[in-house]
């Protein structure tokens, strides 16, 4: 699990993202970010992860796929930059990723989006 202070937990949160968020896409991935105010830019970075039944109708299926996200991001998390707040919604074809290939995609969509520390898009292994 992510820390309870980099969750991002709200319906209101996700609206808010979703609507004015950044959009940065790979094959199996897809980024929304919110910068933060100035007042709340010393905040941590709050995580989300959106993934519908178009994924897989099995929940062990799509409770798989979170727990290797979740785990590429918590390796990932003391390089993100404070004060953002990110949805990763998770496309239908990534039933076939396994975690190394979401490794590389979350760290893409991080440099895209200027999340990570550096923006260089270093290996995080």
């Amino acid at each position: 699990m992510l820390p309870a202070v980099n969750r991002l937990r709200y319906p209101q949160d996700f609206k808010s993202v979703y609507a004015q968020g950044l959009h940065r896409k790979t094959a199996h991935l897809s980024l929304r970010g919110l910068r933060a105010s100035q007042e709340a830019a010393s905040k941590p970075t709050r995580i989300g992860i959106s993934i519908s039944q178009k994924v897989s109708k099995k929940a062990v299926i799509r409770n798989r796929i979170k727990r290797q996200i979740r785990a590429a991001l918590r390796q990932m998390l003391p390089q993100l930059l404070p004060g953002w707040d990110l949805v990763i919604i998770v496309k239908p074809n990534a039933t076939e990723c396994n975690y190394a290939e979401f490794l590389q995609e979350l760290e893409q969509l991080l440099v895209k989006a200027e999340v990570i520390h550096g923006h260089t898009g270093g290996n995080v292994l």
